[in-house]
């Protein structure tokens, strides 16, 4: 008989591990969710064997049980399981981006013999909802677990089996405050800085629209993220203030750095602090290895200003079945060369998209070369 797995939330995460459970694995796979909608979807795409919107039916007699909500619905929910009869066996795991608060509320279901490891894939996407989720979503991304110092090396086995089967990501044990306080670093604080950026550039505008007028392509691509959804930041940033609060103190005494450099027109200073930043941003991992923050394969065109150009250029990518997701005219180009801003699905779209149209005569640019 075939372990069954119960994924509590068909979004983006959950469906994507779902597809990859279905397509690599011989596990059955039982989908809850409150919106019957989602549950269809996610049956009519292969992802679950069937949906249920009642949490008891979906956990009843599992193998696993993965919660892919929001941060804090996984802790509400950790407490629902905990008041259900859960099967001996039975391993519950999360995937939410913060983890001290979770795995302390993980121990209700460890009190009762029940194995709770806390888990964040971390890798994700532009889009949301199970109509946006892949079963290659996680690849070669990290996937980290923080169990609990006692909990059993076969659970952990177990668990980690199945994940990387399903998900095909690099598995990494961590404690979970240290979980927080990278993740807060690397993608909690770029978010807060983003969004701090946005907002006073706005506050500008309404005296001057011209902030937003020559807001180029340094301006949003720095601050891209800063157009993520609000509930699920507040959410983030209020379980992880304990790792933000100092983070965002040292993000702070940088920028006295710098505005110390500037004020006193110390030019090695200034120099030195962007030389150690291009030294240290080039030691950075490749491109192509999945991160927490959303990939973007981009490609920026140079074309001639007359009519019919984009619609020549968009077919001839279209006949060799190149999909293009967004295309950007760029009326500022004073940090990025080009006109047209093209992006792509994947790395390997954006590598054909480019190789084609610099064999059609076209001048491209990427921002790795």
């Amino acid at each position: 008989m075939p372990e069954r797995v119960a994924i509590l939330g068909m979004g983006l995460i959950g469906g994507s591990i779902a597809l990859g459970l279905k397509e690599r694995t011989s596990v059955e796979v039982i989908g809850f969710d409150h919106a019957d909608q989602n549950l269809q979807l996610a049956e009519s795409l292969g992802a679950i064997d069937k949906g249920t919107t009642q949490l008891n039916q979906a956990v009843e007699g599992v193998d696993f049980i993965i919660i892919a909500l929001p941060v804090t619905l996984i802790k509400h929910t950790i407490l629902e399981l905990s008041a259900l009869s859960l099967s001996s066996n039975c391993i519950v795991t999360d995937v939410g981006s913060t983890k001290a608060e979770i795995v302390q509320t993980g121990k209700v279901l460890i009190e009762q013999g029940v194995t709770f490891i806390g888990g964040h894939p971390m890798a994700g996407s532009h889009q949301s909802g199970m109509q946006a989720a892949q079963s290659l979503l996680f690849e070669n991304a990290y996937y980290v677990l923080t169990p609990e110092v006692e909990t059993s090396m076969q659970a952990i086995q177990r668990l980690g089996g199945l994940l990387e089967r399903a998900t095909l990501a690099k598995l990494v044990l961590m404690e979970p405050s240290a979980h927080d306080r990278v993740v807060g670093a690397i993608s909690h604080l770029p978010h807060v800085i983003a969004a701090g950026l946005v907002n006073q550039v706005g506050k500008y505008n309404e005296e001057n629209e011209w902030f937003h007028l020559l807001a180029a392509g340094g301006f949003r691509d720095l601050t891209r993220i800063g157009a993520s959804d609000p509930t699920m930041w507040r959410d983030i940033l209020l379980t992880n203030h304990q790792a933000l609060i100092p983070l965002l103190d040292d993000w702070i005494k940088q920028m006295v750095h710098f505005r110390t450099a500037i004020q006193e027109k110390n030019a090695d200073q200034i120099e030195e602090l962007f030389t150690r930043s291009r030294e240290l941003r080039r030691q950075l991992p490749e491109k192509k290895r999945k991160g927490i923050l959303a990939p973007f394969f981009e490609c920026v065109v140079d074309i001639c200003d007359q009519p019919g150009e984009i619609a020549y250029l968009t077919k001839l990518l279209g006949q060799q079945k190149i999909n293009i997701k967004n295309i950007c005219i760029l009326e500022n180009r004073e940090y990025t060369p080009g006109v047209l801003r093209l992006s792509f699905q994947s790395q390997q779209d954006v590598i054909q998209a480019v190789t084609y149209l610099r064999h059609s005569g076209y001048t491209v640019y990427m921002d790795d070369e």
